[in-house]
C-alpha cells in the first residue's frame, strides 16, 4: 500500500524549482570509511540540511537495508521540513521482470517520499558484464520504472551512473539512457562522474553537447577522485546543469563526493546565484561543523570557507596589509559564510599582527610601540625555546596580558608537585600526583589518582582548588597533544604539550614546553585553568 501522491505537500518555504541543490550525505556521503550513521544520526543531519535550506535531501535506499527504511518512515514523522524534500535512492527495475512485480520499486513507493532518484547504467559494457543484458532492455528498464513512478505521483530523477567514461566509450548511447529517461518523465537527469576521473574543460564540453542534443533538464554528481569535484560541478553549471549534487564536507566514498559547502558559497557569492533561502548563507560553517560532530569526524582546518583556517593569516606582510584593509588578503569577507578572520601569532609575526591579534582578543594596545615591540620579541624568543601560540591562543593571552598589566596573572602559586608512576607485578601501575600551592592566602596539599601521571596531575590540581574556584567544577580537558620537537635526540629531546580545555560554553588551548614531558605538561595545565578563571570574570589573586 502506498501513501497517495498529495500527502506530500510542498515545504513550507520550500526553494525556487529553478536550481536544486541536493544534497546526498545519507546515502552517498555514508560510504565514506569511518561514518557509520544511526537513524537517529540520519534525522539530526537532516534537521540540520533543512535548516541550511538545501531542496533535496537523498535519505537512503528503503528496502536495501532496515535502517533506511526505518528512517524514511521516522522522517515522516518526526521532521517537519520548512525547505527541503525528501528523497529515496534506489534502482531501474530488474532485466526481465515487471516494473510492478519489482518489489524494490514498490519499496521506493513505500516509502512515502515525493521525490525519487533511481540509478541507471549509462555505459555499455556495465550494462552487459555488471548487469548482464541488453543495451535495448537496459532502455527499457528505465523507460518502464520513471513512467511508473510518475503515474504514481512521484517526481523523479535520474542518476545515469558512470556517464562520462560510457560517453567516451559510447557518445551515442550515453545520449540514449539521457533522451529515454527524459521523454518517460523524468525531471532531471544527473551525468555521474562515479570514477570521479574527469576534469573541468571534459566536463564543460560533455553537458554542453548533450544538453544540446537532448534537450534534458541535465544535474551533475561528481567524485572527488581527481581532487576536482568542486571545480567540475561549477564547471558543469557553467554548460548549463541546473542541478548540483553534493555532500556535506565533501564525505563520500574513497576521496569523497563534491563538497556541498564551498559550492553552494561559490554559487551564491561568485556566480551571483541565490540557491539557498536568505540569510542562511551565513549559518554555512555552523551547519558544516554541527554535521562532523555528528558523524564524529574532526572538522577540517583547513576546509574551503568553513574551516578555522580558512581565513588565519599569519605571516607579518599579510598582516600589515589587513590592517588597512582585510580585502586584501581575503577573498570574500568570512561573516557571509559564517566564520571569522583569525589573526595567527608566531615566529613571523610582526607589530600588526600582534596589534590585529590584540584587537580580536579585546585588549587595546593604543599606540604603545614600545609594548608591542616588547611582545613582539617575547614571541619571537619563546617560539625559538618551542612554544607555538597559532595553536595556543589561550596561552598567548596569557603572555600578552603579562606584558600589558605588568605582571602575570596569577591565581595560584605553586610551591610543588610531583608526579609518581608505579609499574607492579601484576603487570599493572599506578599513577599518582600530588600538588602543593598557595591560594587566596591558603596552603593546600592535595593527592589524587588517575589513568596517567598528567590525569593525576591534573586531578589533584582541580581537588585543590575547585574549593576556593568553585568554577573550576565545570572545566574539562579534552585534547592532549604531545610533540617531540627538533634539535635534540632520544630521551631528552625537548617536548611540547597541547592542551585543549573546555567549560561546555567553549573551547581553548594552552601550551607547554620542557625536556620533560610531565612538565610541559603542567605548564599547559597551569595556563589552562588560569585562562578558564579569566574565562569566567574572576579577579586574580594579588
Amino acid at each position: 500500500m502506498t501513501d497517495a501522491p498529495d500527502s506530500h505537500p510542498s515545504p513550507a518555504h520550500a526553494v525556487p524549482d529553478d536550481f536544486h541543490v541536493f544534497d546526498t550525505t545519507l546515502r552517498d556521503g555514508a560510504q565514506r570509511e569511518g561514518i557509520n550513521l544511526t537513524v537517529a544520526d540520519k534525522l539530526t543531519i537532516a534537521r540540520h540540511l533543512d535548516d541550511f535550506g538545501v531542496g533535496f535531501i537523498e535519505g537512503g535506499w528503503p528496502g536495501a537495508n532496515p535502517r533506511d527504511t526505518e528512517f524514511f518512515q521516522r522522517a515522516r514523522a518526526e521532521i517537519d521540513f520548512r525547505h527541503a524534500q525528501l528523497v529515496a535512492f534506489g534502482a531501474t527495475r530488474k532485466a526481465g521482470v515487471r516494473v510492478e512485480d519489482d518489489p524494490q520499486v514498490a519499496a521506493l513507493l513505500d516509502s512515502g517520499a515525493p521525490v525519487i532518484t533511481l540509478v541507471a547504467k549509462s555505459h555499455t559494457a556495465h550494462v552487459e558484464l555488471a548487469l548482464r543484458t541488453t543495451p535495448e532492455e537496459n532502455l527499457a528498464m528505465i523507460r518502464d520504472t520513471v513512467a511508473h513512478l510518475c503515474a504514481q505521483g512521484r517526481r523523479v530523477f535520474l542518476d545515469c551512473e558512470h556517464f562520462f567514461d560510457g560517453y567516451a566509450l559510447d557518445p551515442v548511447y550515453a545520449k540514449a539512457v539521457v533522451r529515454t529517461a527524459s521523454e518517460a518523465g523524468a525531471d532531471v537527469v544527473v551525468l555521474c562522474d562515479t570514477n570521479g576521473g574527469m576534469l573541468p574543460a571534459q566536463v564543460t564540453a560533455v553537458v554542453r553537447t548533450v544538453l544540446a542534443d537532448t534537450g534534458a533538464r541535465l544535474g551533475i554528481h561528481a567524485q572527488d577522485d581527481t581532487g576536482c569535484a568542486v571545480a567540475n560541478t561549477l564547471a558543469a553549471v557553467d554548460a548549463g546543469a541546473t542541478h548540483v549534487q553534493c555532500t556535506a564536507n565533501g564525505y563520500g566514498e574513497r576521496v569523497g563526493n563534491s563538497n556541498l559547502f564551498p559550492v553552494v558559497a561559490a554559487l551564491e557569492l561568485k556566480y551571483g546565484r541565490p540557491v539557498l533561502p536568505e540569510g542562511k548563507l551565513a549559518e554555512t560553517t555552523r551547519i558544516s561543523h554541527a554535521i562532523a560532530e555528528v558523524v564524529n569526524l574532526t572538522p577540517s582546518t583547513h576546509q574551503p570557507y568553513v574551516g578555522v583556517s580558512a581565513f588565519a593569516h599569519k605571516a607579518g606582510l599579510h598582516a600589515s596589509a589587513i590592517k588597512v584593509d582585510p580585502d586584501l588578503y581575503q577573498h570574500i569577507d568570512p561573516a557571509l559564510v559564517g566564520n571569522t578572520m583569525r589573526m595567527l601569532v608566531s615566529d613571523m609575526a610582526g607589530r600588526a599582527s600582534i596589534e590585529l591579534k590584540g584587537k580580536e582578543l579585546g585588549i587595546d594596545l593604543g599606540d604603545d610601540r614600545e609594548l608591542v615591540g616588547r611582545v613582539v620579541e617575547r614571541v619571537k624568543e619563546r617560539e625559538l625555546e618551542g612554544y607555538t601560540y597559532e595553536a595556543a591562543d589561550a596561552s598567548f593571552e596569557l603572555l600578552l596580558r603579562t606584558e600589558v598589566e605588568g605582571r602575570p596573572r596569577r591565581y595560584f602559586t605553586v610551591e610543588s608537585w610531583r608526579a609518581i608512576v608505579e609499574d607492579r607485578p601484576d603487570g599493572t601501575h599506578a599513577n599518582e600526583a600530588t600538588v602543593k600551592l598557595w591560594a587566596k592566602g591558603e596552603r593546600i596539599v592535595t593527592t589524587a589518582e588517575g589513568n596517567g601521571p598528567v590525569n593525576a596531575l591534573d586531578r589533584a590540581l582541580r581537588v585543590g582548588l575547585e574549593r576556593i574556584y568553585p568554577q573550576l567544577a565545570h572545566m574539562e580537558l579534552v585534547d592532549y597533544k604531545v610533540r617531540i620537537l627538533e634539535g635534540a635526540l632520544g630521551t631528552g629531546s625537548i617536548t611540547r604539550v597541547l592542551v585543549s580545555t573546555s567549560d561546555g560554553r567553549g573551547e581553548w588551548s594552552t601550551v607547554g614546553v620542557a625536556e620533560n614531558v610531565i612538565a610541559a605538561s603542567w605548564q599547559a595545565l597551569d595556563d589552562a585553568y588560569a585562562y578558564g578563571l579569566l574565562r569566567a570574570g574572576v579577579e586574580p589573586q594579588e
